[in-house]
């Protein structure tokens, strides 16, 4: 099962050519941890997503581990190893890169917790994937949920 996440290149996106930035969040990740072989991990593969993350995102996926075990079925090795993989496609970026846009970012964001994604989104200029529909609330970042990406 988790063996073959290393080698996915696939491309379930219908659009052929179009490549895209996108800010991860947790929520999109916690998806493709419980369900490894399901559309959201397969996106994840998907050579015309660039991913990045603020730093955080691996604590906060570390904090909610053992809700992963419980719905996925993996083990801690598993775990372990998705994550190994899935580190290499996300480009992680620590705050001090994006913090000047935090004050922008508290304005907009439907959730404060969201913040760093949001502020992370705002110095790349690109949008965010998230399964979050209150995210979608505002309308200065373009937020793409799985579905969507897929269309």
């Amino acid at each position: 099962m988790l063996w073959s996440l290393a080698e996915k290149s696939i491309s379930p996106c219908t659009r052929d050519t179009l490549k895209m930035d996108l800010v991860v969040d947790a929520n999109i990740l916690m998806s493709a941890l419980i369900a490894t072989e399901g559309k959201t991990c397969d996106l994840m593969f998907d050579d015309r997503l660039t991913l990045f993350a603020p730093e955080f995102l691996f604590d906060e996926i570390e904090k909610h581990k053992e809700e992963v075990f419980l719905k996925s079925g993996l083990s801690e090795a598993d775990f372990e190893l998705f994550m190994s993989i899935i580190s290499s496609r996300i480009e992680i970026l620590p705050r001090n890169e994006f913090e000047k846009h935090i004050p922008e970012a508290r304005e907009i964001t439907p959730d404060p917790d969201d913040s760093e994604y949001f502020a992370l989104a705002l110095k790349l200029g690109c949008g965010i994937w998230s399964n979050d529909k209150r995210l979608k609330n505002q309308y200065k970042i373009r937020v793409y949920s799985t579905k969507d990406l897929l269309r």
